[in-house]
């Protein structure tokens, strides 16, 4: 057993968050340090943004980005993997699907990023995931627990503002406090952020979701510096035209697993995925031509996410 709990050797894995919290209530502490810091809104330049079933890692040297972040967590928990001796990050919008494999490459990057470094420790932090009536974050949180428990490399849990250490009360129903992360590279500071930009090939990252893919994307080539996307490709759509001519409320009820707590914009960006699969029912011939990755490389004048034109 290789995972680390306040400093002490694991010899199993916690079944939920209670008993995690319950056996070690340094967590508490910790979650308190990260909700007593202002959440920031980030902007475009300098920003990695990882999407959900998706994950990237940089290091600190990387002279494209300032800030990798996630939001719009709800059930969903955001996974921060750092090597404490070069600052390398890897950061992952977790919901379920394809963490076993998702786990493995985040800790393989920011191992390739350390070489050459001092020597550290390998640190992991949880942020999301608050105590939804259905239990999902619970079953999220236990089998991210359960990846890096099996993982061979010693892990720190440094940080678990999940389940009820993200909860707070909205009248009566349980509401996250923290629904998205960001981390400074340069500094290894993290703090809840919000993202109005989210860079580019949103609808078309949110359509993979959307069609039921179940691996988690790499989302950035560190050593090219660049954003890629894709490729992959989805089934048509069928209904399109009737899931467009419902409410938002019905969308809200239907397609999130936490239709209480949603943000604002979940209905509106829902629609837009949903238009956006209609007129691209095959990305592989529509999107990714030759089945190529669609790449964005960081422009130098607008510190903006350009895409790399054939």
């Amino acid at each position: 057993m290789v995972l680390v709990l306040n400093g002490v050797l694991q010899d199993e894995c916690p079944l939920d968050t209670s008993t995690l919290f319950l056996q070690h209530p340094v967590y508490r502490d910790y979650a308190q340090q990260l909700h007593s810091i202002q959440a920031k809104s980030i902007g475009p330049v300098g920003l990695l943004y990882v999407g959900q079933r998706e994950l990237a890692a940089a290091a600190p040297h990387d002279k494209n980005i300032n800030i990798i972040g996630a939001d719009d967590a709800t059930t969903c928990i955001i996974v921060v993997v750092r090597h404490s001796g070069s600052g390398a990050v890897a950061l992952a919008h977790f919901d379920g699907s394809g963490v076993d494999e998702a786990v493995c490459t985040m800790v393989s990057r920011v191992q390739e990023l350390a070489l050459g470094y001092p020597e550290g420790r390998i640190e992991l932090q949880l942020i999301g995931g608050y105590r939804d009536s259905q239990g999902y974050g619970e079953d999220v949180f236990y089998s991210i627990m359960q990846s890096f428990h099996k993982h061979h490399l010693e892990i720190d849990l440094t940080q678990a503002c999940v389940g009820e250490l993200n909860t707070m009360l909205r009248g009566e129903i349980n509401c996250p406090i923290i629904y998205g992360v960001g981390v400074n590279i340069k500094t290894g500071e993290i703090f809840p952020a919000t993202f109005p930009d989210r860079g580019p090939d949103q609808q078309l990252r949110n359509a993979r979701i959307f069609m039921g893919a179940q691996t988690v994307l790499d989302v950035y080539d560190s050593a090219n510096g660049m954003l890629r996307i894709g490729p992959f490709n989805y089934d048509p759509l069928r209904g399109a035209d009737l899931w467009l001519s419902q409410t938002d409320e019905f969308l809200l009820q239907h397609l999130s697993s936490s239709p209480d707590v949603e943000p604002p914009h979940f209905a509106p960006q829902t629609r837009a995925t949903i238009r956006f699969i209609q007129e691209n029912q095959f990305p592989a011939v529509t999107v990714f031509r030759d089945n190529r990755p669609r790449y964005y490389r960081r422009d130098d004048a607008t510190g903006c996410w350009g895409l790399i034109l054939e």
